[in-house]
C-alpha cells in the first residue's frame, strides 16, 4: 500500500511516493511531544528497531534530539497506552499522510467458537488524509497491521 509512505505537498498538487521507509515515533517529554524518526526501518530487525527506539525515547526526554533526527519521517505512530489512554484519534503530521494511534491494551475475553477465553487486545487507531487515501484502503492497512501484531512471528520473520 505505497500511498501510506508518501508524503502531499502543501498546496495538494504533488503527491511524493517514498522509495525508503522511515517511521517517525510521538515520544512525550518535559518541553512537549516531539517525533524522533527511525530511518530505514524495513532494513532493520525488531530487536535492532527495540534497542533504537529505548535510546531515541532517551535522548528527546533529555532534550538533546537534532534536527536530523526529526526530519524525513514518512509515516507515525503515536502511543499513549501508557497514559492508560483506551482510545484516540492522532492528527496526522503533514506531509505525511497518515498515522497510527496505539492505545493501552487489556485482558478481553474473546469467543473463539466454543467458549470465551482472555486475550490481549490493544485498541489501534489509524487517521489519514482523504485526499490520497480512501476509507476501503484505510481499513485494508489497519487489517493487516492487525494480523501482523496478533502473531509475533510474522514481526520476527
Amino acid at each position: 500500500m505505497p500511498r501510506f509512505n508518501s508524503s502531499l505537498s502543501e498546496d495538494a498538487q504533488k503527491l511524493t511516493l517514498k522509495k525508503y521507509i522511515n517511521i517517525g515515533v510521538a515520544v512525550d517529554t518535559p518541553n512537549g511531544l516531539v517525533v524522533p524518526v527511525f530511518k530505514d526501518v524495513n532494513k532493520k530487525g525488531i530487536t535492532e528497531l527495540s534497542r533504537e527506539l529505548m535510546a531515541i525515547s532517551k535522548k528527546a526526554r533529555d532534550g538533546k534530539l537534532t534536527a536530523g533526527d526529526m526530519q524525513g519521517g514518512c509515516f507515525t505512530i503515536s502511543s499513549l497506552g501508557g497514559l492508560g489512554t483506551t482510545h484516540f484519534a492522532p492528527i496526522v503530521n503533514a506531509p505525511e499522510v497518515a498515522i497510527l494511534g496505539v492505545s493501552k491494551s487489556a485482558m478481553e475475553p474473546v469467543w473463539n467458537g466454543k467458549e470465551f477465553t482472555p486475550r490481549l487486545m490493544m485498541p489501534i487507531s489509524l487517521s489519514f488524509d482523504h485526499r490520497v487515501i480512501d476509507g476501503a484502503d484505510g481499513a485494508r492497512f489497519i487489517t493487516i497491521i492487525g494480523n501482523m501484531l496478533s502473531d509475533i512471528r510474522r514481526l520476527v520473520m
